[in-house]
């Protein structure tokens, strides 16, 4: 089998192109970042799709390895269906975008920056986060009870009420 070259080369510039158009500000640039990304994957099932062939319907005369394999056909659709359905979903994005601030680039946000530059606060036992042990993981803390006993037996109604106190 013989892969074009042409395809490929076109594949790739697809792919480039999407994925720089995907990390720039602006939705619209997204969308169509995104339009290219969907554009190129579709070339790229098409590529590993294998060799043309006879269509997989069965008349008597030809032979099944003359078959070309519909699977990758019916990716590429559901690959063009699962590309329409989110840019939709981005048009409506940017659409109501456009008319609630007359702009259509994603800002930072203030609170995000804040955390970022401070860092994460720590909780007020003085513990660095994921230093603690296995009960701190909880909102319960030190009243937290095992799903499942080293004994295999279930607390009896005494235990859980002694453990609510």
């Amino acid at each position: 089998m013989s892969v074009s070259l042409v395809l490929i080369v076109v594949m790739a510039a697809l792919y480039a192109c999407g994925v720089y158009l995907l990390l720039e500000r602006s939705m619209t640039r997204v969308l169509l970042g995104f339009l290219l990304v969907g554009n190129a994957t579709n070339i790229l099932i098409l590529i590993m799709a294998g060799r043309r062939g006879a269509a997989p319907i069965v008349d008597g005369e030809s032979s099944p390895a003359d078959f070309a394999d519909p699977l990758p056909q019916a990716l590429v659709l559901t690959a063009i269906v699962i590309t329409f359905g989110v840019s939709a979903f981005l048009l409506a994005l940017i659409y109501r975008s456009w008319r609630l601030a007359r702009e259509d680039t994603v800002a930072d946000d203030v609170e995000d920056r804040e955390i970022g530059r401070r860092g994460v606060p720590t909780e007020a036992g003085g513990a660095e986060a994921g230093a603690g042990t296995d009960t701190d993981d909880t909102e319960f803390g030190e009243r937290a009870e095992a799903a499942v006993h080293a004994d295999d037996t279930a607390p009896s109604r005494d235990h859980r009420e002694e453990a609510d106190r």
